[in-house]
């Protein structure tokens, strides 16, 4: 398995009334194709600024400050702007916490899953319709050729969930960074949502940078793990070594947190 991203150094700061202050500091991992990584931590680790850093989708006032970041032996921090943008949808894809914050609420769903693909495929509209059509039948939503005439306040969160998936895989990634995709999903519909990103990952062999504050997530879905506190890695590596020997005392809390919660 060869590596497809390899980040350096990554060094994330916010502007503060003084400055710049390092909320992510100096940290390194990579990721496989087609494996699954898991960046894990509590609010206000870095572990959602560090996904967002890969393709500069960082918030204002927020910076990549230092690092290299390497996707598929192309410097991402080295390209401008326009070069980024290419590469998001095509090449990287991300899913969002809320999906009513990433959907456009005034477009239709089918509207929204075509843009993508006639830019980043050359599809006409009818191709691209079609696609689309495929994409959430893939995605396990019922009736597909209804939904697209649907705006999103019209499906249920995980339904909105699923579309976000089926826009994100619509143009094959080879990379799919996902920040808490299912943190705002009841217990059930969480289920289904990472059975179905492992079902897809499989299909397309898409590695996968996973971003979640939930130990059991990790376990049932990762390869690797990435722990991180305080803009850190406190540690990382194969997850049975981590969970079965971590060397952090901030592993073993959060790991003795989660039994707690499942017992």
């Amino acid at each position: 398995m060869g590596t497809l991203l390899d980040v350096r150094g990554l060094t994330v700061a916010a502007e503060t009334r003084t400055g710049y202050r390092d909320i992510v500091k100096s940290i390194d991992f990579s990721v496989g194709e087609g494996e699954v990584v898991c960046i894990v931590g509590e609010s206000g680790s870095g572990k959602s600024l560090t996904s967002l850093s890969i393709t500069d989708l960082l918030p204002p006032g927020v910076i990549r400050r230092s690092g290299e970041i390497e996707f598929a032996e192309r410097r991402l921090d080295a390209l401008d702007a326009r070069d980024i943008a290419r590469l998001r949808g095509a090449e990287i894809s991300m899913i969002f916490q809320e999906p009513m914050t990433a959907l456009n609420p005034v477009f239709k769903i089918g509207f929204q899953l075509i843009e993508p693909l006639m830019q980043h495929q050359g599809l006409n509209r009818s191709q691209a319709m079609e696609r689309a059509i495929e994409s959430l039948r893939l995605c396990g939503i019922p009736r597909p050729e209804d939904r697209v005439k649907q705006y999103p306040h019209q499906l249920s969160g995980g339904m909105r969930q699923r579309v976000m998936i089926a826009m994100a895989m619509s143009c094959q990634p080879r990379l799919l960074l996902a920040d808490e995709p299912t943190t705002a999903l009841d217990v059930t519909v969480q289920a289904q949502i990472l059975h179905l990103l492992m079902d897809l990952r499989r299909s397309f062999g898409t590695g996968l940078l996973f971003v979640t504050h939930d130990m059991g997530v990790v376990a049932g879905i990762a390869d690797r793990v990435v722990v991180m506190s305080n803009g850190e890695i406190v540690e990382s590596g194969p997850v049975a070594r981590v969970f079965e020997q971590p060397e952090a005392a901030y592993t073993r809390n959060l790991l003795d947190a989660a039994r707690a919660v499942a017992s």
